[in-house]
């Protein structure tokens, strides 16, 4: 599988629900390297889609640039979408607020799955839509 199949799936399937697909996608030792923390494996990565969507239904992800492919890189521009459903620490926003924010992602893969991701989004956008800032 391409990169840029594996990133759709990523983007499209993972971040929809559809946890299965990170044994797929992600190498055994695939390593997230999320703000704060790195995530392991394909059930660290589920781990983490899972937390986003205790905060927010109704997720959507738009694919706004890309996925553009560089040998074993893929990178490319999202927005998020998704209907606040409350429990983040300083948000003022009522349950039910949707927002959007965007991001990009860079991974890396190897042997045909991503091994290693770095993503970037617009975490203080995000805290200001749910008057956290």
């Amino acid at each position: 599988m391409d990169t840029r199949t594996l990133y759709r799936r990523w983007l499209f399937d993972a971040w929809s629900g559809d946890y299965g697909v990170l044994d797929e996608i992600l190498a055994p030792g695939f390593v997230g390297h999320w703000p704060g923390m790195d995530v392991h494996g394909p059930d660290g990565a589920a781990e983490q889609i899972r937390r986003s969507h205790e905060y927010f239904s109704g997720i959507e992800t738009t694919l706004d640039v890309g996925p553009l492919a560089d040998g074993d890189l893929v990178a490319a521009r999202w927005t998020f979408h998704g209907t606040y459903q409350g429990g983040i620490p300083g948000a003022t926003a009522a349950p039910g607020t949707r927002i959007a924010f965007a991001g990009h992602d860079l991974f890396r893969a190897e042997d045909g799955r991503f091994a290693e991701y770095w993503p970037v989004s617009d975490a203080l956008g995000m805290m200001q839509a749910l008057g956290a800032v």
